[in-house]
């Protein structure tokens, strides 16, 4: 179904809640310039169409942990959970009545082959029963059981949402729902056939067929967290065993020997053991008093501008990000009069692995910061203030309310500067997005930070599929959108492509490249020293993929030249609009 020339990009996610889910199938569902297949398991969540008769619900599933959501997809209630692969094709749905109900009934019907042949590959005999979507063991016999689900949305010719595989589930949850409303059907599951397959296995067969399907006349691009190409690190993930604070993992245990044991000078076991898990062992690790390169050695420039600048700061009691996470541009951007300010404490709730900010408990949060921030914006005589912050995940509403009193204050207090904001991913929480979309930062900033392979290693606590939707969230609220990658901690060329593919097809307009820099020794290891030159094509491809400005070089951070990349944002949307306009105009019209 992937057009020829085009390409299906596969992306398993692990388990990925299931609005953030949505939010990014919505995103990536707009965006017809990209075919996507997303595999990934949910935490447990029942979801009813709007169609769902209220009696189709047995129990109070939220009182006993599950999500209840409303979707916009087809069929009755279901159930989602671990232990279930889920996949979402959302692609181009051949047929000539732009999603009438024929092309519908087709696009089920290869679904329902697809999952098919995939349990035949595996051993298990299934097929359909005319009135039931959804694939059936023993569909003749005297109770047929549902081992697989469809549920679908066609509009304008593209699909989403999609098939769920009944793996390993906990089929009690079953018992609380009417399934896909019908009442005289069981549910069955590959475990309960006496099927012994894990995840990884699984995800790699439904592949094989997916690929046969979806991408017949294109080419095909995969990724994922915790796998590289063949999925074989996919577990520890899926099932949450990989590297912990209690006990060793498989991982630890086998560190003697690899490439990492040479940084038994202070580096945490833990997250050497993530980064084994995640398969980063291909380059020998820049040894921590190795001599940098002569592109990455900064010389430090106190000027009157930034002895101004840090006095200013210290009088206010500020705390910017630039000190906190050794910035190497510190004294360039004081000299230039621009400070990234960071709000809610000094102290983070979370402790990814290449991150220099105190990871104690933290301290309640001031209410006089946004008037101190917004003086010394006004002191400073900004025109671009960016606004940053830890991440409070102590907090009910994670810091969004500070974020939007900082925004206030300062449009109250300097109206004419303009207001970047870079934020956590508040767990997803959509009041908390909504409350720093509704004040309306001039750029909304969120850090995707690294490549979906990589994201346990560097940072445990957040997610690739997670940063993804926050993003599309912000897109679909009309704000301009920014993130950032740090390159040098175990990916490789073609992962940083992925994940500026990715990006762009969610909407970011902005996105910084930059070299990591390893701020101790209880910190991940540099994998390699990537080359300017390597940058500059990181910027052109990015581009060439979409992104309206990557700005790219060794050392580049979240906050560099954030007010020259929204001028030059600017500039690309006037110079696309004119050139439009001049497209449009017809002589002697």
């Amino acid at each position: 179904m992937v057009a020829p020339g085009r390409t299906l990009r596969i992306r398993w996610l692990g388990r990925v809640v299931y609005l953030d889910a949505l939010a990014l199938q919505r995103s990536l569902f707009a965006n017809r310039q990209h075919d996507y297949l997303l595999l990934l398991e949910h935490p447990n969540v029942v979801t009813m169409s709007r169609r769902t008769p209220v009696e189709h619900l047995l129990a109070d599933v939220e009182s006993l942990g599950a999500e209840l959501v409303e979707t916009d997809r087809g069929g009755d209630v279901t159930y989602h959970g671990p232990g279930q692969l889920v996949a979402y094709p959302i692609v181009e749905v051949p047929g000539r009545r732009g999603g009438g109900m024929a092309d519908t009934a087709a696009y089920v019907s290869s679904l329902e082959q697809l999952l098919i042949e995939t349990l035949r590959d595996v051993g298990v005999e299934s097929g359909r029963i005319k009135g039931c979507t959804g694939v059936w063991v023993d569909p003749q016999g005297q109770r047929p059981q549902k081992i697989a689900a469809i549920g679908v949305r066609i509009a304008r010719g593209r699909a989403m949402h999609g098939v769920a595989l009944n793996v390993d589930p906990d089929l009690s949850w079953y018992e609380r729902i009417v399934p896909c409303g019908i009442t005289d059907k069981g549910v069955t599951s590959l475990a309960a056939l006496g099927v012994d397959i894990s995840m990884p296995e699984m995800v790699e067969v439904f592949t094989r067929r997916a690929m046969a399907l979806f991408a017949r006349h294109g080419s095909v691009d995969r990724a994922g967290v915790g796998f590289r190409t063949k999925l074989t690190d996919l577990a520890p993930f899926t099932r949450g065993e990989g590297a912990g604070p209690a006990g060793r993992s498989l991982s630890e245990q086998s560190l003697s020997g690899q490439a990492f044991s040479e940084q038994a000078d202070g580096t945490s076991v833990r997250l050497l053991g993530r980064l084994t898990d995640a398969g980063a062992t291909d380059h020998d690790p820049v040894r921590l008093r190795a001599r940098k390169p002569d592109w990455m050695r900064v010389k430090f420039d106190p000027a009157v501008e930034y002895r101004r600048v840090r006095s200013t700061l210290r009088e206010l009691d500020l705390v910017t990000v630039c000190e906190e996470a050794g910035c190497p541009n510190i004294s360039e951007c004081w000299n230039d009069g621009t400070a990234t300010f960071m709000i809610l404490g000094d102290r983070c709730t979370r402790a990814c692995g290449f991150c220099l900010v105190d990871t104690r408990l933290p301290q309640a949060p001031d209410p006089d910061e946004a008037t101190r921030v917004s003086e010394a914006v006004e002191l400073m005589a900004l025109r671009h203030a960016v606004v940053t912050m830890v991440a409070r995940d102590d907090l009910e509403d994670g810091g969004a309310s500070a974020v939007a009193d900082v925004i206030a204050a300062i449009r109250e207090r300097t109206p004419q500067c303009r207001v970047e904001t870079l934020v956590s991913d508040f767990k997803g929480c959509d009041r908390s997005l909504r409350t720093v979309f509704d004040a309306q930062p001039d750029v909304f900033g969120h850090n995707i930070e690294t490549v979906a392979r990589l994201q346990r290693a560097v940072r445990p606590s957040a997610g690739y599929a997670r940063s993804l939707s926050v993003l599309a969230r912000a897109k679909a609220a009309g704000l301009t959108t920014k993130s950032s990658i740090i390159a040098g901690m175990g990916e490789s060329d073609s992962e940083i492509r992925q994940t500026l593919i990715d990006l762009a097809a969610v909407g970011v307009d902005i996105v910084t490249i930059g070299q990591y820099l390893r701020p101790t020794s209880h910190h991940l290891p540099v994998a390699q020293w990537w080359q300017p030159e390597v940058f500059d094509e990181w910027k052109r491809f990015g581009e060439s993929v979409g992104i309206a400005h990557v700005e790219s070089s060794p050392l580049t951070r979240s906050s560099y030249h954030a007010g020259q990349s929204v001028d030059s944002l600017k500039s690309a949307r006037i110079t696309t609009s004119n050139a439009d306009n001049r497209a449009d105009f017809v002589p002697g019209s």
